[in-house]
Formats: C-alpha cells, structure tokens, sequence
C-alpha cells in the first residue's frame, strides 16, 4: 500500500538520527537497511511515496546523515538518471528540484563535478518549460554553490539564455534572483555584463518581468558597493543584510557612511 510505504519514509528521518546517536551500537545500520531504501523510493511508482522520499532525502543531507560516498555513489547517479533527457517529464522535474536543493547541502567538488554539468543542460531544456523555470528560480542557490569562477565560466551563458526564454515566468524569475548571481561574480563581470543584461530585463515587454526587475534594482546595485566599507553581506536565507561597524556598535549611534558608499558605487555603476 502506498499509504504505508509514505508512512515508513517519514520515519526514516528520525530512526536516521537515532542510529547516529547511537553509532557504538549500530555502526552501519543506516547504510545498509535505511539509505537504499530511500533511494529506491525516489523512483517509487506513487507520487506521495516519491514526496515522502524527496523530503526524507533532504532532511538527511540538511542533518549530515549521510556520507559523502553514498551521495557521489547512490543519490547523485540516480538523480541524473531521473533528469536524462529521456527520462519521464514528471520524473525530471522531481529531480531537477531535489539537484537545485541539494546544492546548497554539498561540498562544492560534489556539485561542480557531478551535477553542474546535468544543471546546466536542464536549463536549456526545450521540452519542458517546468524544468527551466526551476533552474531559473534557483539559479542564485546554485551559483552560490559552485563559487565564482564555475559561475562566470559555465553558468552566466545560461543566464543569458534563461533571461531571454520566450516565457516571460522565465526571465521574471531570473529578475527576482539577479542580486544572489551578481553577488557571485567580479565587479568586471557584474559593470560589463551584468548590467547590460539587467537594463534588458527593465526594459522588457511583459509588465510583470519589468515589476520584478525594478523591485531587484535596490539589491543589483548593492552588489556593486564594497563589503568591507558598506557592511554588506549576505545572509544564509539568501537576503541581503548590513552589518553594522564597531564603530557604531560602541557608540550606538548612527553613522550614514553606509548610505554614502552604496549611492557612490551604484553612481560608478551607472
């Protein structure tokens, strides 16, 4: 019954974290019984059992509960064999869900070498505009992951074609999470390309993608102030914070010097 294989993967969660508490007792319960289980209920027929497995999945990576060898060697292969581009259109928009979530979860080599390359297809995906819409929404989540230089070489060509897409969900999207991709790359490519790109998307025909823009303008142009005088500094939840200077934590008083140096740059920027 799928109610009952559903049931049994929202109990692997916490069977997970009491195997590892108790790890002297049960050195390699989890990897043997628990882990190939979850794995094969990301294929599972039923859709609910398939969420249950999804969801399990991520909550397992977010604890740390599973090895690193068991991701390269089991999660990894079956998440890119579920997004192929053969592979059933429900199936691979499951999967390019769970990559773009996963990302933040993995060591950057992981990412960088066995699921930049799949991301980076699945967004030029020209079956199923689904998948390139999720690709886009957690573009910036991705680019944080696999740092500068894998952003600039291999991701910001997809940005380019994901913010031109013929459907305007797309390039609305890619407004919405401009701020967390620029904050990825040099100041040269962020004045030289980024901009440019930017100037496109607030310019664009669709009102809704022009609304998302001008409401990302504040944030772009914060990415090009310099963190070390302005204090700026993004949070783990991906939204852009200041971090107050000792100077003013000691006098608590406030200082405008953070306003100036973001009009200044956002002034050279233009």
């Amino acid at each position: 019954e799928p109610t009952v294989r559903t049931e049994l993967m929202e109990q692997i969660p916490p069977i997970a974290i009491f195997l590892q508490e108790s790890r002297p007792k049960f050195p390699t319960a989890f990897f043997e019984y628990l882990m190939p289980i979850v794995v094969r209920y990301l294929t599972d027929v039923n859709n609910q059992v398939r969420k249950a497995g999804q969801e399990a999945l991520l909550i397992l990576l977010e604890q740390d509960l599973i090895a690193q060898s068991d991701i390269e060697n089991k999660v990894c292969p079956i998440l890119l064999d579920l997004s192929a581009p053969d592979s059933d259109d429900e199936y691979k928009v499951e999967a390019v869900n769970i990559i773009c979530k996963m990302a933040s979860m993995l060591s950057r080599t992981t990412v960088e070498h066995m699921l930049l390359p799949r991301f980076c297809e699945l967004c030029s995906d020209g079956k199923l505009f689904q998948v390139r819409k999720i690709c886009a929404a957690n573009f910036g989540d991705v680019c944080n992951a696999v740092g500068q230089e894998a952003t600039e070489r291999l991701l910001i060509p997809k940005f380019f074609e994901l913010c031109s897409d013929s459907v305007w969900g797309m390039r609305k999207a890619c407004a919405e999470c401009f701020m967390a991709v620029s904050y990825t790359t040099s100041p040269e490519v962020r004045r030289s390309k980024l901009s440019p790109l930017f100037i496109s998307l607030i310019s664009d025909t669709c009102r809704w993608v022009r609304q998302a823009a001008f409401q990302s303008l504040g944030p772009f142009i914060s990415t090009f102030a310099n963190p070390s005088s302005a204090g700026l500094y993004i949070r783990e939840d991906g939204t852009l914070s200041i971090r107050p200077s000792t100077q003013d934590v000691n006098s608590n008083s406030c200082q405008p010097s953070n306003n100036i140096t973001l009009m200044s740059s956002s002034t050279n920027a233009t």
